[in-house]
């Protein structure tokens, strides 16, 4: 049965990685997210490729995806629904917004002012939407792969540190080498090739996956490593805030899900080293810094607090 889950999430990565040309560790961190059940940030400049990686996603899998654009205008409604009154029934019926979908694509996530930003939060933490009172169950599996770019201030808001915590991992798309980019100007002259992808998986399929995933060994050694650098961040010098509880449990998730993605059902000192970056850097707040700091300048804090502790053997 681990051999069929394996397959699934080999199909998935290679039907991307059709149109997400040469940028294999973007795939893994999405791919990462999705089956740790969590959700992701990409943030980079545009153009690089943002939107395409949650189109392929969404395409791969045959579940229901919407867009959102976040503008200054955009209302909390837009985003869950409102209750719409029936004058044949004399009564008020949902109508469901764009965010009861499985892949959800907040694009531009910062442009929209907090109070809009907020109207994702309740769907993130706890995979339902409340309007009117009654409360709303989204559908499974769910993902919201959020959009920002970061030098752009004029018309933008500030995530809220609630909202940033709700993002397994934050992470860069980057441009492509010069092979792939000449690739991707060859393969775009006739459309977007990412229209014409096939899904390859089913949501059950993901559900599945998901919770295979959950089986993923962590030695002790590991978690104590894992907690060793929680412990870092709240001590440090160079850190007011540290990473909470639920960043620890987010880290422990992403790395038996980063586990499985590599084709191992067992956690390595590596995976852990490898997702603590992107995985803690949105989730502390430096010294002598204003939230919203340069990204580049947070991750390297982190990293080296993580070259100070010892990795088990």
């Amino acid at each position: 049965m681990t051999d069929a889950f394996r397959e699934d999430l080999r199909k998935l990565r290679e039907n991307m990685e059709r149109v997400v040309l040469g940028k294999p560790n973007v795939v893994k961190m999405v791919l990462t997210a999705l089956l740790a059940g969590e959700h992701v940030l990409l943030e980079d400049v545009p153009g690089v490729g943002k939107t395409l990686v949650a189109k392929a996603l969404a395409k791969s899998i045959s579940g229901h995806f919407s867009r959102l654009q976040f503008t200054p205008d955009l209302l909390p409604s837009d985003i869950v629904g409102s209750s719409i009154y029936n004058a044949q029934t004399l009564q008020f019926k949902f109508s469901p917004g764009p965010v009861f979908a499985n892949i959800v694509l907040a694009d531009e996530i910062n442009r929209a002012p907090p109070r809009t930003q907020s109207a994702l939060l309740e769907a993130m933490s706890e995979r339902q939407a409340s309007v009117d009172g009654q409360s709303h169950p989204l559908p499974d599996p769910f993902m919201v792969i959020a959009t920002q770019n970061p030098f752009e201030f004029e018309g933008t808001y500030l995530l809220p540190e609630s909202q940033l915590d709700r993002f397994l991992l934050r992470t860069n798309v980057g441009y492509p080498t010069r092979e792939f980019e000449r690739e991707v100007l060859s393969s775009h002259r006739a459309g977007e090739p990412v229209e014409h992808l096939q899904p390859v998986i089913s949501p059950d399929q993901v559900r599945a996956i998901q919770h295979k995933v959950r089986e993923v060994k962590v030695e002790n050694s590991l978690v104590n490593y894992l907690l060793d650098i929680v412990e870092k961040t709240r001590t440090s010098e160079l850190l007011h805030v540290g990473v909470s509880t639920r960043g620890a449990l987010s880290l422990y998730r992403g790395v038996q899900a980063f586990a499985f993605v590599e084709g191992r059902d067992y956690v390595v000192p590596d995976d852990i080293k490898k997702l603590t970056v992107p995985v803690f850097a949105h989730r502390v707040l430096p010294r002598g810094m204003l939230p919203g700091a340069d990204r580049s300048a947070v991750e390297s804090i982190i990293d080296g607090l993580l070259q100070t502790i010892k990795v088990p053997v």
